[in-house]
Parts: C-alpha cells; structure tokens; sequence
C-alpha cells in the first residue's frame, strides 16, 4: 500500500496543506521545530485517528482554531481508498470510501504504519507502559479483534477501579460480576498478545541474527501479572489471582492484577537485554522495527508504510544500511531529518520537501549527496 496524498487543514502549525508523494522514499528536510514531525504525525493520525506525541486531541489543533480535518487517499491492491477524520468539538467522525464509519476497529487497520522514532529507542530500558503501547499498537492495525477486546478489558477495569474507589460498602456480589467479566476479556487480551509476540519473535529473530553478524539470538517474553502455565487455563489463574489480591485492592481502591500491568522482556543469547550496551539496544529495536514490516506483510498481504521520524540520525552507517536495504522500493517511506549528509545510499527515485515554519516546498531537482 502507499500514500498517494494528503491534505491536512488546521492541524498543528499548518493553516492548510496538499501533498502529493512518491510511492518510495519521501523526505522531509528541515531545521527543528518547523513541523516537519507534523507531517508525519499527521499520516499516523489518519491511519489510527489519535497522535502518538500526545493524549491530548486538543493540542493537536492549530492555534485558536476548533476544528482539523486529516485527508488522504491510499493505493491498496484492491484499488484507491480515500480516508478522512474530521475532528471536532463532538468528537471525531472517520470516513472510508466516504462511508462514515461508526466502530473504531472498521476504520483501524485500512492505512497500516510503522512509526521508529527516537523515543523508541527506550522501549528496552523504558517502563512498561512503553511496551504495553508496542503492543497495542502493532497489534490493534492487524487485529480488529484484539482492539475490541482491549477496549471492553479497558471499558470494565474503569467501571470495577470506580466502584472501589466510591464504594464505602462494597458489595462482593456485584465485585464478582466484574471480576468474571474482566477476567473474560483480559484472557482475550493477553491470548492475543502471547500469540503476536510468538510470531514477531520468529521474523525479530531472523532480522537481529542478520545485524548482528550471526552472533546473538533474541527471544522475547511475555511478563504476566497472572502466573499460568500451558496446563492452567489463564482464566481460571486470572479469577484466583483477583480473589487473592481483592484485600489490595479494597485497600488500594484499584485492580492490581490483569494485562493492563503486564510486560515484555527482551533476552540476547539468554541474556536480560536491558543489561545490554546501548549498540545491543538500537539493534534489537530496529530488529523489532524490521519484523513488525514482515509480520504486517504476512497477516495483511500488504506492505505498511514506514515513518521515520529523526531516527537515522540515531543510527551508525551499518544500521542505517539494514534498514534502507529493507525498505528499498517495496515499501512507502517517510523520513524527517534536518541535514541529507547523514543519509547513505539514498535512491535515485525520491521526493524531497523543505519545510520551513509550516510551509513545504518541493525540491524539484531531487539533489542529495
């Protein structure tokens, strides 16, 4: 899938733009703070309608403004779909083919994006937060199923921590109900995640063996908060570790067991990762990068589209060239940089956009070193 163009009205410091891309690289080249991790964020907002810099919908409206409009119009291989996200004041209305459509999980996973940014190099020292977020992430554009079981997990661990917290007289019964609630939805939950980390460990494997000249193997595991075995149902395990912990939680007036406090860890020839150089670290999360690509290929049957977002300028000439030679001309990407001299090996078929305090012009000479 690629990219065609994109239109993009009060949205950050842009007033309004039209683009129209390459279905390789484009680069966006300019000095910090010009909006350039704008544009960028802007393509990850059409594909998954929310921002990856912040919670907040409100900052990423143009100054004194009360309402963005997000366009684009995709190249799948069943032919063009065009997408839109209105956001205002009531929310957001997202559109495929003009059709509006009413559940988030039907319009998540139409444009499929992988976003390597420099704060993804903490996804191995970072908290786990950080990783949870990977997760979902990743997993919610190639598995409607798994958002729709998240957000209902999510939906009644906000309705279970509510009534502990407003509770004087809590009543076990109704607590009970919950629980077998959230344990439903949760064993969903972290089924889905043990599943995808098994096959993304499979293509992380490969790409890490590859960059690490055949010197060190990488496993992923998946750190439960609910200890379960291949012989205990995880259910089962889930209902007696929330009957355990319920005197915590009366106490604490929250829920102190489920996949919303879970973890992965990373593991270099059996070794914990996060004991590793920072080197180790950069490898394995572009390995990481480098597997989701194929992950999506396999389960989507389409390439996604890559963002790059001041990231190369993290990355030696070594990993640089994994990278690029990935990407090559089978995949749309995006790159922001401030300076093209740190760039190797670019191909000769690119578009390059200056960008200057929210304007972009395009370089049509299409220079680099």
């Amino acid at each position: 899938m690629w990219l065609e163009s994109l239109h993009i009205q009060h949205f950050r410091n842009y007033g309004e733009a039209n683009l129209s891309f390459h279905k390789g690289l484009n680069v966006f080249l300019g000095q910090n703070a010009q909006g350039k991790t704008n544009i960028l964020e802007s393509i990850y907002f059409l594909a998954l309608t929310r921002s990856h810099r912040t919670k907040t919908d409100k900052d990423l409206l143009q100054f004194s403004e009360k309402h963005l409009q997000v366009n684009g119009i995709l190249h799948r291989s069943t032919g063009k779909v065009p997408l839109d996200i209105d956001l205002t004041d009531r929310g957001r209305i997202t559109k495929v083919n003009h059709l509006k459509q009413t559940r988030l999980s039907d319009y998540i996973g139409q444009l499929n994006v992988i976003l390597f940014a420099p704060e993804d190099l903490q996804l191995v020292k970072g908290g786990p937060a950080l990783r949870r977020k990977f997760i979902d992430v990743e997993l919610g554009q190639i598995k409607p199923l798994y958002l729709s079981d998240l957000s209902n997990y999510n939906h009644i661990l906000k309705q279970r921590n509510a009534y502990l917290k407003a509770s004087e007289q809590v009543d076990l019964t109704y607590l009970s109900v919950l629980d077998q609630q959230l344990a439903e939805y949760g064993t969903r939950v972290i089924q889905h995640r043990i599943d995808f980390l098994k096959k993304l460990e499979v293509f992380a494997q490969s790409k890490h063996l590859d960059i690490s000249d055949q010197k060190e193997i990488l496993t992923l595991s998946y750190q439960a908060s609910i200890p379960f075995t291949e012989d205990i149902n995880i259910l089962d395990s889930f209902l007696t570790e929330l009957e355990k912990s319920r005197k915590r939680d009366l106490f604490k007036k929250n829920t102190g067991v489920g996949p919303h406090r879970d973890d992965i860890s990373f593991f270099i020839n059996g070794m914990n990762a996060h004991y590793g150089s920072q080197g180790q670290h950069r490898s394995l999360v572009l390995s990481l990068k480098l597997a989701e690509i194929e992950l999506m290929k396999e389960t989507t049957r389409e390439y996604p589209i890559l963002l790059l977002d001041d990231v190369m300028s993290e990355l030696d000439n070594d990993r640089q060239m994994k990278l690029l030679e990935t990407i090559s001309e089978k995949i749309q990407t995006f790159i922001t940089t401030t300076s093209l001299e740190h760039l190797h090996s670019l191909p000769d078929e690119l578009k390059i956009f200056h960008v200057s305090n929210g304007t972009l012009t395009e370089d049509k000479q299409k220079e680099h070193p």
